[in-house]
């Protein structure tokens, strides 16, 4: 395979594994921001004060941004990492409050697509630089 080609495939790719991966945070996203009623019960469950749930909406909607526009690498990484420890922080939560649900296993959707998003973006990096 040239190079060409697999630098097309590795963008493709990317954008796909982005593309899904923003999709399913964005779902999210728009309730936080509106503190919509199901995710004020949620927080309160979890015993987290209310102000934070349109703040941590906000902030998601800034990383998708982050992710879905060209360049920008070092905020990215940022974004990544936002992704990351507000995943691991949703799923430690559950687990302290509630136990282990089966239903927690949908969590490894966007862990999945976020690893390959991360991945993809890097071999696009790589790419750019040969």
């Amino acid at each position: 395979m040239t190079q060409s080609t697999a630098t097309k495939r590795d963008t493709l790719l990317f954008w796909i594994f982005t593309a899904l991966f923003c999709a399913f945070m964005l779902t999210s996203t728009i309730p936080n921001i509106l503190s919509a009623p199901e995710w004020v019960d949620v927080f309160k469950q979890l015993g987290y004060p209310l102000y934070m749930l349109p703040a941590i909406g906000v902030a998601k909607l800034l990383g998708i941004i982050a992710l879905l526009v060209p360049g920008f690498p070092r905020i990215k990484e940022w974004a990544y990492a936002g992704f990351f420890f507000d995943l691991t922080g949703a799923v430690y939560s559950g687990l302290a409050v509630g136990g282990f649900d089966p239903l927690m296993l949908v969590m490894l959707v966007p862990y999945v697509l976020g690893t390959l998003s991360y991945l993809y973006h890097h071999k696009r990096l790589r790419g750019a630089l040969s």
